[in-house]
């Protein structure tokens, strides 16, 4: 017999059923607790309510565990490519040879755009913000492939639309990137595999060969590995909630892009850069911001450590960190802002102040600076976080349908005036 949990509300006691998950989660089922008692629940931010079943990623906060469909983050950043995850992420298992060279296939043989869309580069402002670019661009595509708007289309149409949003994404973002340097774009090549021809397009030239480091592809693989997905957080949660109302894959993306845009979600590798900046243009002197981090009474914070869902360490950090090392050894960079990266590296992982309240460098902190050292301005580093997130959002999009999740609809509890009589607008 599955367990109960007994709500007593106005003399009346309801029986609520407890939902245990693989991962021995367990939730309270309220969903027929307003048509039973007339309540509903009041969760702020949703920051204990579980919005959906899902079989996609799991992670535990308190413990520093990552799983993408049951893989642990550490072995897939470790032995798997970035494409691989994807299908892991889109279809559930990891592929044969056979699967992932078809994937592969498929991707390439959809990285071109339409030309038309190049107009749309011309339309934005020169000073436009990269993330608003991409927003418009992925949903723009919904208008080139009507055949997407269809909610009753086949697997098979659907698995297409995927290919194409997987496939274009990456030209799609190095052409933002290329834009905001005011040079041409490069087109795809089939022959390259999906990282490798992303980097082409992103730092390839017109006038000359440009080889991609292997360091390059290895760190780049693994950043977009570490992001690929991370359960119910506000981007992806908007994808699922824009998808349930039938919404095309196009749209539901880009609405998670949008989320993503905002400085609480996406930018954090961003504000890394910004914060290291600011203290090199203080004159970098570590310990005086080391000092006010620790001053209560300073409202100064330092970004990218500590992490709000993992409480003890984030185990993505542990695994980018080692790339992080070998891209600055490799490329040589002489940079200050990176050099202050280090110092405040060091002093949060020996520090006790840091150490014992946890506040270790987290994925951020070193993705940001992995971007950095490769030549990407700040603005893109949003960016680059929408391309490794692009498979789980489909992921989630994809479950979301299968599953017939019903359109989201949140309750609220109304705080406003109660019955007013309407005033002429001469009596006002």
């Amino acid at each position: 017999m599955s367990e109960i949990a007994e709500l007593k509300l106005d003399g009346k006691t309801y029986d609520l059923p407890i939902v245990e998950g693989t991962e021995n989660e367990k939730a309270i089922d309220i969903a027929k607790l307003r048509d039973q008692s007339g309540y509903v629940t009041l969760d702020s931010g949703f920051k204990n309510t579980g919005a959906t079943k899902s079989a996609i990623t799991f992670l535990d906060g308190e413990k520093g565990i990552l799983k993408y469909r049951g893989y642990s983050i550490e072995e897939l950043a470790e032995k798997s490519t970035f494409l691989e995850v994807a299908y892991l992420l889109i279809y559930g298992s990891l592929p044969n040879q056979a699967q992932i060279d078809n994937f592969q296939h498929q991707i390439s043989r959809h990285t071109l755009v339409h030309e038309d869309m190049k107009k749309f580069f011309d339309g934005f402002p020169s000073k436009s913000h990269p993330m608003g670019q991409l927003a418009s661009l992925v949903c723009s595509l919904s208008a080139f492939y009507p055949e997407s708007l269809d909610p009753h289309a086949t697997a098979e149409e659907m698995d297409l639309t995927m290919i194409k949003l997987l496939g274009k994404m990456t030209t799609i973002v190095s052409w933002i990137y290329k834009k905001s340097l005011g040079h041409p774009v490069i087109y795809p090549q089939n022959k390259l595999d999906y990282v490798t021809n992303f980097l082409h397009m992103t730092f390839g030239q017109r006038t000359e060969d440009v080889e991609i480091d292997d360091v390059v592809v290895n760190a780049m693989n693994k950043l977009l590995i570490l992001h690929a997905d991370h359960e119910q957080n506000c981007s992806t949660s908007t994808v699922r909630i824009v998808g349930s109302s039938d919404c095309n894959l196009y749209a539901s993306i880009s609405a998670g892009i949008s989320a993503l845009w905002g400085p609480l979600h996406g930018g954090a590798n961003q504000a890394v850069i910004e914060m290291l900046e600011k203290i090199k243009n203080d004159g970098g002197d570590v310990d005086k911001w080391v000092n006010k981090a620790k001053d209560k009474n300073d409202p100064f914070r330092l970004m990218g450590f500590g992490h709000r869902v993992y409480k003890n360490f984030d185990p993505r950090a542990k695994i980018i960190k080692k790339a992080c090392d070998e891209i600055l050894a490799k490329l040589g960079i002489s940079d200050p802002v990176l050099d202050i990266a280090k110092k405040l590296e060091e002093v949060a992982l020996n520090d006790p102040y840091f150490v014992d309240r946890k506040l270790y460098p987290n994925v951020d902190f070193y993705s940001g600076i992995i971007y950095r050292a490769l030549g990407f301005p700040t603005e893109m580093f949003t960016v680059l976080f929408a391309l490794g997130r692009l498979p789980g959002w489909i992921a989630q999009w994809k479950e979301m349908r299968e599953n017939n999740d019903p359109i989201g609809r949140p309750r609220q509890i109304y705080i406003g005036e109660n019955d007013r009589s309407y005033v002429e607008m001469s009596k006002r």
